[in-house]
């Protein structure tokens, strides 16, 4: 089965992109505990006002060009759903990829693990197409992204 990947472009340059993928989840994401700025640095990102969450390792950190986290802890809870989804993401690790292109910044997300054999998938794609494709875009072009708020 095929990993999860998007690719957007954007006419932010490299480090913004970097930011926001680094230290700048709370525009675009979900408000997180803490930031990565070493490898070995642990994020936990919330979804308030419910109890799921899910921890990042910082694995590899190469400043405006590429990133890899890996899913240390995970509590995914989904109405109706087994209980089988609440830890998927465990272990599963998301790559971005950036890169500065005459025509603009090209940044690729690659979520390893992330697979139509998750009961999570559909509820997973469209969550990553609202925050990736749609409010991470949009803020790196705009500078106001459509991060999740609780009410």
């Amino acid at each position: 089965m095929h990993d999860f990947n998007r690719t957007i472009t954007t006419g932010a340059p490299a480090a913004a992109v970097y930011s926001a993928l680094t230290t700048g989840f709370e525009h675009w994401w979900t408000k997180p505990q803490g930031t990565f700025n070493n490898v070995g640095d642990r994020v936990k990102f919330a979804f308030p006002p419910g109890v799921s969450y899910w921890t990042f390792e910082a694995v590899e950190l190469r400043p405006n060009d590429y990133i890899e986290l890996k899913c240390v802890e995970a509590l995914h809870k989904h109405e109706g759903m087994p209980e089988e989804i609440e830890t998927e993401w465990l272990g599963s690790r998301i790559l971005w990829q950036i890169r500065e292109e005459p025509a603009g910044t090209i940044v690729k997300l690659d979520h390893i693990g992330l697979n139509p054999d998750l009961l999570c998938f559909d509820i997973c794609l469209a969550g990553w197409d609202h925050f990736y494709t749609g409010s991470l875009k949009a803020y790196l072009d705009t500078g106001t992204g459509n991060p999740h708020a609780v009410g």
